[in-house]
């Protein structure tokens, strides 16, 4: 089984869970040759060394249709795994205890478990994630290391284990690590929560979580995106806090950057009214440290990756960018019809995210890949 090596001085991880999909709808990428290559190829070149994989229960309706922004099953989920062990990559795969988008605003209860409470959706947990495990185990592309639950500042599989009833978000989180222990007893384990800039939300998160039996772990992961979550210096200051205050590794579990505010309207091919446009609204764009450019892109890569490095005791392990490759091709979005009805979300859908990526709206490398590779 693997784990993420103790040689490995700095993770460069990227989030590519919707690739599959973009290459189902005949998304292309490209080398600085300007030589049409395979995602996963061009970000290797460029210095990553792990992969993120988000997995989801059944992002299906009980129609069967798919939930869209990759649709990551579990068959979807063994894929992406099996091409990154081939390219010799780290996996850290994400458990969202959900069938779509888990995050501080919404941890919606898979809906083979709607009315499971108290023991019940601890077995439930515990017993899904031994059996996702063992299916990864023998496909022989067993993580690296693993995410129980997805941003959960607000807690997991809502209402029960919603903040601030830490007994239930502790039982539920311990029954995930249970599990994953039950496999491998070494092996990283991870709790991720938003806004990485926001120190009081971590101590009150994680003192809370200990003081009601939470299972021990091994990295505090943390989102940081510039334009939601503070400046940077409220990054380093949190970072360098609880790793002193919890002495738990620290990974950046996903961050991005702008690099443009022009359009996309013209290569996602939808009506005004079905898309929900770019998540880096201006009036946020205004707080950030850098320009959304190019340039502006990669200065704060690398202002970004220093300050993971200088936590203290070493305990700055690293990032995952998040999605770097989700440029907008007709037909990749952040949601489908179906997936709307299960989040109650009145939409539209369309892609947020492809003035994020590290690939240009062509799918040509962007120059913050090169500040990367070069860390």
């Amino acid at each position: 089984m693997g784990k993420i090596s103790e040689n490995k001085k700095f993770i460069k991880g990227m989030d590519v869970s919707t690739l599959l999909e973009l290459e189902q709808l005949e998304a292309k990428f490209y080398d600085e040759d300007g030589e049409e290559r395979n995602l996963l190829s061009i970000l290797q070149e460029y210095g990553t060394n792990a992969v993120r994989i988000r997995l989801w229960n059944h992002p299906y309706s009980t129609q069967g249709e798919p939930y869209g922004a990759g649709t990551n099953d579990m068959e979807t989920a063994l894929e992406l795994a099996k091409r990154v062990k081939e390219r010799g990559m780290d996996i850290l795969l994400n458990f969202h205890y959900s069938d779509f988008w888990a995050d501080p605003g919404k941890q919606i209860k898979p809906k083979a478990w709607f009315d499971f409470t108290g023991k019940r959706l601890e077995y439930a947990v515990y017993d899904y994630t031994l059996a996702v495990l063992r299916k990864f185990q023998e496909e022989g592309v067993f993580p690296d290391m693993i995410q129980i639950g997805n941003e959960l500042s607000n807690g997991l599989l809502w209402p029960d284990g919603k903040r601030p009833d830490f007994e239930n978000i502790s039982l539920f989180v311990n029954a995930g690590i249970g599990a994953v222990r039950a496999m491998d007893p070494d092996i990283p384990i991870m709790i991720h929560l938003d806004n990485g800039g926001n120190n009081e939300l971590y101590r009150e998160w994680f003192d809370n979580y200990f003081a009601n039996d939470g299972a021990d772990f091994d990295i505090i992961g943390l989102s940081y995106y510039p334009f939601w979550h503070g400046s940077l210096a409220d990054l380093e200051y949190n970072m360098k806090d609880i790793a002193l205050r919890y002495g738990k590794q620290l990974v950046v579990a996903e961050v991005s950057m702008g690099y443009t505010m022009e359009d996309y309207a013209s290569y996602e091919k939808l009506e005004p009214s079905q898309r929900k446009g770019m998540a880096t609204k201006p009036a946020l764009v205004e707080k950030i440290d850098y320009p959304m450019t190019k340039q502006g892109q990669a200065d704060f890569m690398k202002d970004f990756m220093n300050r993971i490095a200088n936590v203290p005791n070493g305990l700055g392990k690293g990032f995952f960018y998040w999605e770097p490759g989700w440029i907008p091709v007709p037909g990749s979005g952040w949601a489908t019809e179906a997936s709307l009805k299960y989040m109650k979300d009145p939409g539209p859908c369309g892609n947020e995210w492809a003035n994020q990526a590290l690939f240009d709206y062509d799918g040509k490398p962007l120059p913050a890949l090169e500040v990367i590779k070069n860390f």
